[in-house]
């Protein structure tokens, strides 16, 4: 968490009155929270709706279950949330590079037919071409639902202009855990399902929550210096295969092969180091089953089993870079020997 979202926070945990109460300290109160609910939309130049929510597995749980959508699609390589979620959804094929087939799309688009799609993978880090998917949901008078939660403030047009629900959240920002939001281009696609939040979620607001996620949002990334240290780590890499490298992809989190060592193996020996990286995403990471992402890329075993994930960001040092790198090759450098 960022400081200002710290002391933003520690603010909204001395205000003990509910948003949702008419007396004085509750209106002070709701100001405090609609002045927040402005400030996230206006980081992300979101000019629609905006529903505050627990994080973006409850935005996406909400754009999937309560869309009024006849029928919901879902690409292959989607956050293990939006598996979940979305139980019964036609899955759509992914190319080898990780992005949506498009033909794919075009057969099973339609009036009324919802597609959620991940703008940024969480394993690979590899970028959607949310224009060209944008253009032909739109077209198709379907709906689409942007899973944004790792998509850097301010960086796509694309998704502003052509999606209908879009979920974010604050933890990937520097923001607090347990508050995120899903913005809305109409309530006409959504059904309401509870009292709070205009009747679209139920519960008490987290106002310290909100303004530590509007504080957050608020302090730009510096994208460049983290590009920087992405191509400064994978020229290191020796022999190392980059995931998604043919595409576009987020300077936020690369995910990289060791050939002949398995990621439980390679864990290890990085987190002995001091290193936190991982072998999927960190919802699913723990459970060490083979990755569904690189599965729908066409990845088999033993390759998809030799594959860790490693994130960027504020605090990511060129010194951390340079000694990550050196310990992959000395991990490389044993198995090769052995």
């Amino acid at each position: 968490m960022l400081p200002q979202a710290v002391a933003a926070v520690a603010e909204g945990m001395a205000r003990w009155a509910n948003p949702s109460s008419p007396h004085a300290e509750g209106r002070a109160a709701r100001a405090a929270l609609e002045d927040a609910r402005s400030r996230i939309a206006a980081a992300y130049g979101w000019a629609h709706e905006t529903v505050l929510t627990s994080g973006a597995s409850e935005s996406l749980y909400i754009g999937l279950r309560r869309s009024m959508a006849e029928r919901v699609l879902i690409t292959a390589v989607e956050h293990d949330s939006v598996l979940r979620h979305a139980e019964g959804a036609q899955v759509l094929p992914v190319l080898a590079d990780g992005t949506l087939n498009l033909d794919a799309l075009r057969a099973a688009i339609g009036p009324c037919v919802l597609l959620c799609v991940q703008r940024t993978n969480s394993e690979t880090g590899v970028i959607q071409p949310i224009e060209a998917i944008g253009q032909i949901v739109r077209e198709a008078g379907g709906i689409l639902l942007v899973d944004a939660a790792q998509m850097p403030v301010r960086t796509s047009a694309a998704v502003l202009r052509y999606a209908d629900l879009v979920a974010v959240s604050a933890h990937k920002r520097g923001g607090p855990p347990g508050i995120g939001a899903l913005f809305v281009r109409s309530f006409a696609t959504l059904m309401p399902m509870g009292g709070q939040e205009k009747g679209y979620r139920a519960g008490t607001e987290n106002l310290p929550g909100a303004l530590g996620f509007a504080a957050a949002v608020e302090i730009p990334d510096d994208m460049d210096r983290i590009y920087k240290l992405r191509w400064r780590l994978e020229t290191a890499l020796e022999g190392a295969k980059i995931v998604g490298a043919e595409n576009s992809r987020s300077p936020l989190i690369g995910s990289y092969r060791m050939p002949g060592v398995s990621s439980a193996a390679q864990l290890i020996r990085f987190d002995m180091a001091g290193f936190a990286v991982s072998a999927g995403s960190a919802c699913s990471s723990g459970s060490m089953r083979p990755s569904h992402v690189l599965s729908a890329m066409g990845w088999s075993e033993p390759a998809l089993r030799e594959v860790v994930r490693v994130s960027f960001g504020r605090e990511t040092t060129e010194a951390e870079v340079d000694a990550f790198a050196a310990l992959w090759r000395e991990i490389a450098t044993d198995a090769r020997a052995a």
